[in-house]
């Protein structure tokens, strides 16, 4: 079964989502091909790494000015026009993947399954319902696939390996509907969250932005480790976006997942109950946390947290 790969692509480096969406696309056992939509100089940048990944057999280039942005209104039209050519189509479930998946399954009139965990068959595949309490087996009759794959179910495809042609295909251009603005985006020179070893995430319990920042950056410098928030603590303000960990965030599973003055709530264990080491502080024992928790510590995160920075 041929598959097409979307990439995920920032700033002319190739995102690790890709290479998780490659191992799955590789999984339904057809060749592997990889569009890369984008502009200019990092664009071709991008579609010679993805040329590099072990398990790609071609890499589509995509080069036009109106996918400088990756606007999902014009790439959908691109990808749905490729895909007289593959019987799937699969985008990372960022939030670039999961703005352009299901514009392209509505113009191949196909039903999109989304999250998936694993590949079972041809058709058939896992995923998360009720925020990650139970897990689906479902299966398509649609004749063509479109899927977004959970990047932490995936083991990442090499980076270097392969040696994959890069061919230019004509965009379909602007479509009209939207415009670009302007990207207001963290800078941080932490690792990305979603790709981290280590992620130390605090809760509404750190009572504002500045306490927040006293208590969590401290541990997180030690650690080497990316920082992450519960959804409570982003609404409340004391950290943007893109640190939310959790159902309506970003998933994560690193090797070791340390949560600071969070409850538990079932959106944000959703989020990262898969990571392999999960300690949580939390000075109410009956906090849902640590019924996940492989470590539990009933404390002040005030007095443990610091304790803790200290002794590291």
């Amino acid at each position: 079964m041929s598959a097409l790969v979307l990439a995920e692509h920032h700033d002319g480096k190739l995102g690790d989502a890709t290479l998780a969406t490659v191992t799955a696309a590789a999984a339904l056992g057809g060749p592997v091909h990889v569009l890369v939509a984008g502009d200019g100089a990092e664009a071709q940048a991008v579609a010679d790494a993805a040329a590099r990944v072990a398990g790609v057999e071609q890499v589509l280039l995509a080069s036009d000015a109106a996918y400088s942005a990756q606007l999902a209104e014009n790439v959908a039209p691109l990808i749905a026009g490729l895909m007289n050519g593959y019987d799937a189509f699969l985008a990372p479930a960022t939030t670039t993947g999961k703005n352009i998946a299901p514009r392209v399954a509505a113009l191949l009139d196909v039903m999109q399954l989304s999250d998936i965990l694993s590949v079972e068959g041809p058709k058939t595949f896992t995923r998360p319902i009720y925020a990650g309490n139970a897990i689906a087996t479902v299966e398509s009759g649609d004749a063509k696939l479109v899927l977004t794959v959970r990047g932490t179910a995936f083991e990442k495809a090499s980076a270097e390996g392969g040696s994959a042609s890069v061919e230019s295909v004509a965009g379909t251009g602007d479509a009209g509907l939207s415009s670009f603005v302007g990207l207001d985006a963290v800078k941080s020179d932490r690792p990305e969250l979603t790709s981290a070893k280590i992620v130390v995430s605090g809760g509404r319990a750190l009572k504002d932005a500045e306490t927040f920042e006293a208590v969590i950056t401290p541990l997180a410098d030690k650690l080497g480790a990316a920082i992450g928030a519960s959804r409570a603590a982003v609404d409340a303000g004391y950290m943007p976006n893109d640190y939310q960990v959790g159902q309506t965030g970003k998933i994560v599973a690193p090797d070791l997942y340390i949560a600071v003055g969070i409850s538990g709530a079932i959106q944000h264990l959703a989020g990262m109950k898969d990571s392999k080491i999960i300690v949580a502080i939390n000075k109410d024992e009956d906090a849902p946390i640590f019924q996940v928790a492989d470590y539990g510590l009933v404390a002040d995160l005030y007095n443990a947290v610091p304790e803790l920075t200290g002794k590291l």
